[in-house]
């Protein structure tokens, strides 16, 4: 008579086995579904970006905007994405230089040095923003808005860098953010700087020309007025297509967003210095 007792070999054995293989099967659709995730392309998705300079408040209009259902606008990064703006840069002043073999559509022959550069896909930029939607910004389900706050746009090639990132990020917008040079000049770090006043100065030419070649697509606001009186902002989620919330948006300046140096490398903390 066959035993079906509860021992390794009986029933409840089989149904452990059997349960441990379930949850396996489990982990491994749900391994799945994030890898589709990942490769399904988000075309559901806007984008805004913050432009300034470092102690412009700007991490306070980080949580402002974050404080808006569905938005998701993540802090500074060192602008990673100007790799991707110098390889693409790289990439084409390259092929360029074989134009004579690509307009007569001959692709570079084996034998070539540069075999293959030619075939640099024209979906670049859709790749790069996949690239960074799944390496950098990360949106949840419910992201409708992503992007993030940057405090470096000082080089001399920045409007190239920000056509690539329109391109890389259709219909973008920029909220530039300024602040009270003087004030910004005493500021940590800022302070014992006897440059940082025109440094600061030239940051903010900067961003004007940010400004200027952005146009509609831009929107500046100024750290100094909106803390002073934050019902200033309709004007912003008015541009950003959003409802106001005036008792959320204090509710979000109350609460204090500031870089602490200690939490960083002294490495780290001397390159905000000169942000």
């Amino acid at each position: 008579m066959r035993d079906s007792g509860g021992g390794p070999g009986g029933g409840e054995g089989r149904v452990e086995r059997l349960r441990a293989r379930v949850e396996k099967q489990q982990e491994r659709i749900e391994e799945l579904r994030a890898r589709v995730r990942s490769e399904r392309p988000r075309n559901d998705l806007s984008y805004v970006f913050i432009c300034t300079y470092g102690r412009s408040g700007s991490t306070l209009l980080q949580g402002v905007l974050n404080s808006i259902p569905g938005y998701l606008i993540r802090g500074e990064n060192r602008q990673v994405l100007r790799h991707l703006f110098e390889l693409h840069q790289t990439v084409m002043r390259q092929k360029r230089t074989f134009k004579g073999w690509i307009n007569r559509g001959e692709p570079l022959p084996v034998s070539h040095p540069f075999y293959g550069i030619d075939g640099y896909p024209d979906t670049a930029h859709r790749e790069f923003r996949r690239l960074a939607l799944n390496l950098l910004l990360r949106p949840d389900e419910d992201t409708r808005v992503t992007g993030f706050k940057e405090i470096r746009w000082a080089d001399d090639d920045v409007l190239a860098y920000l056509q690539f990132l329109r391109n890389v990020f259709p219909d973008a917008r920029f909220v530039i953010n300024t602040r009270n040079l003087d004030d910004v000049a005493q500021s940590a770090w800022w302070g014992e700087d006897p440059d940082s006043r025109s440094v600061l100065e030239r940051a903010e030419a900067r961003l004007a020309d940010i400004e200027q070649e952005l146009g509609g697509s831009s929107y500046r606001v100024r750290y100094d007025e909106y803390v002073a009186d934050p019902a200033v902002l309709e004007g912003l989620f008015d541009w950003l297509g959003e409802d106001f919330d005036l008792e959320r948006v204090r509710a979000v300046l109350d609460v204090e967003h500031s870089y602490q140096p200690q939490d960083d490398d002294a490495d780290d903390a001397d390159d905000e210095a000169s942000s």
